[in-house]
């Protein structure tokens, strides 16, 4: 049985070693449980995991450019890459070159949060003038207007870890932070250390999207996440790195 799977795994990479590869933008602004970046490459993580399985499936090799993320969507109009996980169309809305988006893989509440003790919900517009711990570079619209008329602060920080350690240190009363990130940081604490929810700021609906390029299989794509989606697989994922599935399904 041992000799069997063994060979039948030479024949399948031999197969995806034969096909070009399916180029994956990763943003250096990922952090666990997404991505965990070693020495500039991602080596674990539900992305990851979710990408490897994917492209493993489709039948090519898996290719990850680690980019800032100013330059994920310069990569994928300049065909640098092809497919680009965990987006939302309303993220780019004035987006321009041709795509196929998959269907929505992941819901993702953004929450605003705090140390314990604190007060069990918060409305932000009551807030009075302070920092929020946010990342540079995204963008939190129900949050936009109160920076916009300087009652709130951004306190970036290069990925989402970094703001979680900075609430927890006591840099800033609040932050924000998504359902995965939050708890995969609580997972390291003492219950009565742990980060809490006290405003869901807004609810994404995130998935992939691919070039519509004859050189790249996108409907075999597609149909290959849809089926990762459908069957458990991605669910699954999740599970191993924050043991919950209740954020994972939209």
């Amino acid at each position: 049985m041992r000799l069997a799977l063994g060979a039948l795994l030479l024949i399948s990479q031999n197969g995806a070693a034969a096909g070009a590869p399916l180029r994956f933008v990763v943003p250096d602004s990922w952090a666990m449980p997404m991505v965990q970046l070693e020495h500039g490459q991602p080596t674990q993580g539900i992305l990851y995991d979710v990408m490897l399985s994917l492209a493993t499936q489709v039948g090519v090799p898996a290719e990850f450019h680690v980019l800032p993320r100013a330059r994920v969507q310069s990569a994928m109009e300049h065909g640098e890459v092809d497919i680009r996980c965990y987006a939302a169309q309303s993220w780019l809305p004035n987006q321009s070159g041709d795509y196929i988006w998959s269907i929505p893989l992941w819901t993702q509440p953004d929450m605003l949060i705090s140390r314990p003790p604190g007060p069990a919900s918060v409305s932000p517009e009551h807030l009075s003038h302070q920092s929020i711990g946010t990342v540079l570079g995204y963008s939190y619209p129900t949050l936009q207007p109160l920076f916009d008329s300087s009652q709130l602060h951004r306190d970036d920080a290069r990925n989402q870890e970094q703001v979680l350690q900075k609430l927890q240190a006591g840099r800033n009363r609040y932050a924000v932070s998504n359902q995965w990130s939050l708890e995969w940081f609580n997972q390291r604490l003492l219950p009565e250390q742990r980060l809490q929810s006290v405003a869901v700021l807004q609810v994404q609906h995130v998935g992939c999207y691919v070039r519509n390029d004859p050189e790249v299989p996108v409907q075999r794509i597609l149909r290959t996440l849809l089926r990762m989606k459908m069957s458990g697989e991605i669910d699954d994922i999740i599970g191993l790195y924050i043991g919950s599935k209740s954020e994972a399904t939209p």
